[in-house]
């Protein structure tokens, strides 16, 4: 009788200690979103910022200067439900802008050009890395979430569902060849 409830004490603790870990390995992962999700905000922001600068420099022609302000500033000020589509539409902005290498040429060869044209492809260059990261913690998460122990065990609390941050960031191939 004593060793059968010493077994089964056992099996329990192990059981609770197996548990422990998933909710901990679960916190972790949530833990990573938050902070990968920091960096794609501060990310997407510095691009919307150095796009909203370039086109109120004056270096780039008044009809895309205003396509590239708006979007820029529509990116910029987007509200949560909203954001994926207005980086979205910052994105088309910046590949109709940049369709041409000559316009790129034209940014750098302006009196502090060069500088804001590689600040700005190098925030092009990093917010498909800032949201790869983003979405491959958040499938993590997801991957995690559906066993059925964290279903039954309710091991995620109250965190809600993560979603992954689904927006077109490719980047415009005149401004991203000519920086690499």
């Amino acid at each position: 009788m004593t060793a059968t409830l010493i077994w089964t004490l056992a099996v329990l603790a192990a059981i609770a200690l197996y548990l422990t870990w998933t909710a901990g390995r679960l916190d972790r992962l949530h833990a990573r979103i938050d902070a990968a999700r920091a960096a794609l905000d501060a990310q997407l922001l510095r691009r919307a910022s150095v796009a909203q600068e370039l086109a109120t420099s004056g270096v780039l022609d008044p009809a895309a200067s205003i396509v590239l302000y708006e979007s820029a500033h529509a990116a910029r000020q987007a509200e949560e439900e909203q954001r994926e589509v207005a980086e979205s539409e910052l994105s088309q902005s910046l590949r109709a802008v940049f369709a041409e290498p000559q316009q790129v040429e034209a940014v750098r060869e302006a009196p502090g050009g060069e500088a804001a044209a590689h600040e700005l492809a190098e925030a092009v260059r990093r917010v498909p890395m800032a949201r790869r990261f983003h979405n491959d913690a958040v499938g993590a998460a997801r991957r995690l979430r559906q066993h059925r122990k964290v279903r039954w065990f309710r091991l995620a609390g109250h965190a809600p569902f993560p979603m992954a941050f689904e927006m077109d960031d490719e980047p415009p191939t005149a401004l991203v060849d000519r920086a690499a």
